[in-house]
């Protein structure tokens, strides 16, 4: 029988050995009812790290009894791909099944998504999986905006009563361990301010066996918990995102960002495809260095970056990592001899990590001294400069905090996490902590990321605007903005200066009418002109640059490997031309796909991949004709 503990202290279990351990989620529940009774204020980590039965367990209490309150604290609320149409979701469901199968789906994200959230039940996310929650009102109403490392002062000032996060287990002859692994990054501040009286909150662990035991300050002694939760019911595989393939835009981007990295450096990544583009460019410079050059020489341009920030030799020093999140790109790098620089024993510093099933394994299977090189910390020391400021400049010498973004204006500003009408994307999270830290430290330099235009529904627009009505990174804070056609330095320029700058990483067909907007405006002279060279930044360009690496194999499009079947990847860049056709193009597509010939094997496969084999209903018929026809167009 499960052990149920009740006492008025939260901090002493007087006579009880700690923690209470349960393989019932219903007893479990019980046991925090009890102990912090009908109003609970549940903290969830970002991301990975939430105890997906705890808080169903929960929020099933809560949909049951209206008089139990509960408001949950958390971001980054992972959920399965669905498809954003009809052919998106015929995609994604098989997806879904074969590499999230198992995973436990969280019933409060669901109960939000869906517009059922019960009305004593609130969610307060600071950041949110990109899109997921546009046009949801309760999410958007109850985002709270926040950069990453001010997020534990609104957990506190809420009242957090129950922190609940997944944990990896290890025995040893002093007792048992539990690492915090992939989400340290808020728990271990809030378990600071709970020794410093300044919190009284229930620390419930649920063990996951598949979670990397992270040794370090991850590493806490079992007695920390008040509760775990450990059975086979209760473990499950970890949420483990595919690898997405890397356009020839973005390894465009990813070998102009790698030109900015200094040996000796210290590197912050994102997650993405943009990410591992860097990584692989970089990869690419240390161990093809005369490939890297002559790659890097085709795509040229004349504004492609200042020369003091056209790093092209290989990595002898090598690099540190200080990222916030762990990606899957440092394995790499420290596999290829790139991230070497230990400093006080460690290669990185992270808060927490996110990333496919090979990244997990990868993580276990190191030998127990090597993970620990890779240090699980706080977010307040890896996010931010106050608090052991000596030896944080001390470890980030010549950094690189490298960040995407979705929109930038011809001034500088970024805008990463939201909309002009105020619908939330994502979130600030740690990007404005990076871009103020570049500020602050020694020959460091924040680089945004952002391919210079995009399509959907037939419709081309510049990713560079003139203005925007929202903005992450204001323009006080310019620095390095990269695009597929080059680098542009705005740090200290004028805005005339950085208007230029962003012209000439601008997408060709826009730069005509954003310089007639700066010219109306009075901040660019009536005079100015584009040199010629700048105004070839077309597609065709880089696929002329880059074209023959890629069929070389220099630059595939999943340097790191995939999850995706080869079905999978014919699919995807058809379905791409799907999304980005108007409607004239889909109905010129259906039509090619009409006239096409008898399908090869290969269509017959992508098209059974879709429940499209044996299309009856006219709608499938037609699904069939425009796939067939997108696959037509598809090398």
């Amino acid at each position: 029988m499960d052990q149920l503990v009740l006492a008025s202290d939260s901090k002493n279990f007087t006579g009880v050995p700690r923690p209470a351990r349960f393989a019932d989620t219903d007893r479990l529940a019980d046991a925090i009812i009890a102990r912090v009774g009908k109003t609970i204020v549940l903290g969830l980590p970002l991301g990975l790290g939430k105890a997906n039965h705890v808080a169903n367990a929960l929020f099933a209490r809560a949909q049951a009894d209206r008089s139990l309150k509960l408001r949950i604290f958390t971001a980054l609320t992972l959920e399965k791909p669905r498809g954003s149409s009809e052919l998106g979701a015929r995609f994604a469901r098989p997806l879904a099944h074969r590499i999230f199968g198992g995973y436990p789906d969280l019933a409060y994200a669901a109960a939000q998504r869906e517009r059922r959230l019960p009305p004593n039940v609130q969610v307060d996310e600071f950041f949110f999986q990109a899109g997921t929650r546009l046009g949801v009102a309760s999410a958007q109403q109850s985002y709270i905006s926040a950069n990453y490392t001010h997020a534990i002062g609104y957990v506190l000032a809420r009242g957090v009563n129950v922190v609940a996060q997944i944990v990896a287990r290890e025995e040893r002859a002093g007792g048992t361990h539990l690492s915090l692994s992939c989400n340290p990054d808020i728990t271990l501040d809030l378990l600071a301010a709970r020794a410093r009286g300044k919190a009284d909150f229930l620390l419930v662990g649920q063990v996951n066996s598949e979670l990397p035991f992270m040794p370090g300050d991850a590493d806490l002694e079992a007695e920390q918990f008040e509760f775990l939760l450990e059975s086979p019911q209760t473990d499950f595989p970890l949420f483990a995102p595919p690898r997405e393939p890397i356009d020839l835009r973005e390894h465009a981007i990813g070998l102009n960002v790698a030109r900015t990295v200094a040996d000796g450096g210290t590197l912050q990544l994102g997650i993405g495809s943009l990410g591992d583009a860097v990584t692989h460019a970089l990869i690419l410079r240390h161990k093809h260095n005369a490939h890297f050059r002559r790659i890097t020489a085709r795509l040229d341009a004349p504004d492609a970056g200042p020369p003091e920030l056209r790093e092209s030799g290989p990595f002898e020093i090598g690099l540190h990592g200080t990222s916030e999140m762990l990606v899957e790109g440092f394995l790499a790098l420290r596999e290829a001899g790139i991230l070497k620089r230990e400093v006080d024993g460690t290669l990185l510093e992270a808060a927490f990590f996110l990333g496919s099933r090979a990244f997990y394994r990868a993580l276990r299977e190191l030998a127990r001294e090597e993970r620990a090189k890779l240090r699980m910390t706080s977010v307040s020391f890896v996010n931010a400069l106050y608090g052991d400021e000596e030896t944080k400049r001390r470890v980030r010498v010549k950094a690189r905090f490298v960040n995407n973004a979705m929109l930038a204006t011809l001034l500088g500003h970024v805008i990463s996490d939201g909309l002009e009408n105020g619908q939330v994307v994502s979130g600030v999270g740690g990007q404005y902590n990076f871009v103020a830290q570049a500020f602050e430290l020694e020959g460091a330099r924040s680089i945004i990321m952002l391919p210079a235009s995009r399509a959907a529904g037939g419709r081309l627009s510049s990713n560079i605007r003139w203005s925007y009505g929202h903005t992450t990174i204001p323009r006080h804070l310019r620095d390095l903005v990269v695009t597929e056609y080059g680098i542009a330095d705005l740090r200290g320029k004028s805005d005339r200066d950085v208007i230029a700058a962003m012209l000439a990483i601008a997408d060709s067909r826009f730069q005509a009418s954003l310089l007639a907007q700066a010219k109306r405006a009075g901040k660019i002279e009536q005079s100015f002109e584009l040199r010629p060279e700048a105004r070839n930044n077309t597609p065709q360009r880089i696929t002329q640059a880059l074209g023959p690496a890629r069929q070389q194999g220099l630059l595939p499009l999943f340097p790191f490997g995939t999850d995706f079947t080869e079905t999978e990847q014919r699919l995807l860049p058809a379905l791409a031309r799907l999304r980005e056709a108007s409607p004239l193009a889909l109905a010129a597509l259906a039509a090619r796909g009409l006239i096409a010939g008898r399908p090869t094997r290969q269509v017959r496969e992508c098209l059974d991949r879709m429940g499209l084999d044996r299309a009856a209903k006219p709608s499938e018929q037609f699904y069939a004709l425009l796939l067939r026809g997108a696959l037509a167009l598809t090398p």
